[in-house]
């Protein structure tokens, strides 16, 4: 709360989800690798195939989180809602353990 009474511009809580990148040897790896990935709960998941061949598998979770709490210094939310979101955001850190 001390930092977001001295902002002056705009201020974003932002909870950012688990990502692991797998570099894959053959396309049916990562594809085998999706599948569980996805059948886990990870629907953000999927694979890349670069230019130059290379098989990239992202194992994405969906539990992002992202909510502006001021504006040009003004706090447009109440430190009950900031509570409420911090212990939403450490919900999900949980969920991503």
């Amino acid at each position: 709360m001390t930092a977001l009474e001295k902002a002056t511009g705009d201020t974003v809580l932002k909870f950012e989800p688990f990502v692991l990148h797998v570099l894959c040897q053959e396309l049916q790896d990562a594809q085998l690798l999706h599948s569980v990935a996805i059948n886990s709960g990870f629907r953000n998941s999927g694979i890349t195939v670069g230019r130059r061949g290379k098989i990239m598998m992202a194992v994405r979770s969906t539990h992002c989180l992202e909510v502006p709490l001021s504006r040009m210094g003004k706090l447009m939310v109440s430190e009950e809602y900031i509570e409420f979101l911090i212990h939403t955001a450490n919900r999900k850190m949980e969920e991503n353990m």
